[in-house]
């Protein structure tokens, strides 16, 4: 039953962060360079033991429903793919002395800030560098594109600590 109920728990995180992402947060633009990708949220928390195959497909999945509302043509699609390819490697590049336990997850309270800080860094600028080199399909306008991918790592990653701080629990008994 623990399987179902973790199933269903995912689908309504896929609902919630998909949903909120189109109806509301898309909305946003700062500066007319930066844009919020809300739904990263969804691929960046997903438990720690999650199997490759298994992020892959939610990555597709994700990126795919994003493509379907904005009619991107697959960016949204390739560059969360990409996302959830990497971010087995950086998990593993940052990996703790004594390794994972079985009931650490991505959380900024049991992780720590540095932990949490490198993670969500990496894996939103490595998504955003793809998602804006792909959609510009050239190095033609650089500096604009560089400007893009910047202010909308900082409004994603900003956006989703703010998520991490305000809604998921803070676990005591661990430093």
């Amino acid at each position: 039953m623990s399987g179902l109920r973790f199933l269903l728990v995912q689908v309504l995180r896929f609902a919630l962060y998909a949903g909120l992402h189109v109806m509301l947060i898309s909305r946003l633009v700062l500066f007319d360079l930066g844009w919020c990708f809300f739904y990263l949220g969804f691929l960046l928390f997903l438990p720690l033991r999650t199997p490759i195959v298994v992020q892959l497909l939610l990555s597709f999945a994700m990126g795919l429903t994003m493509d379907i509302f904005y009619d991107t043509g697959g960016l949204h699609a390739a560059a969360a793919v990409l996302l959830g390819f990497l971010r087995p490697w950086v998990l593993h590049l940052l990996t703790p002395r004594d390794g994972y336990d079985s009931t650490d997850a991505v959380n900024v309270h049991q992780m720590g800030w540095q932990w949490f800080g490198v993670y969500l860094t990496l894996l939103v600028l490595l998504h955003h560098t793809a998602f804006f080199v792909l959609e510009l399909g050239s190095f033609r306008h650089f500096g604009l594109t560089l400007g893009k991918l910047l202010v909308s790592a900082l409004f994603t990653g900003l956006s989703l600590l703010i998520v991490q701080l305000l809604f998921f629990p803070v676990r005591r008994g661990r430093n």
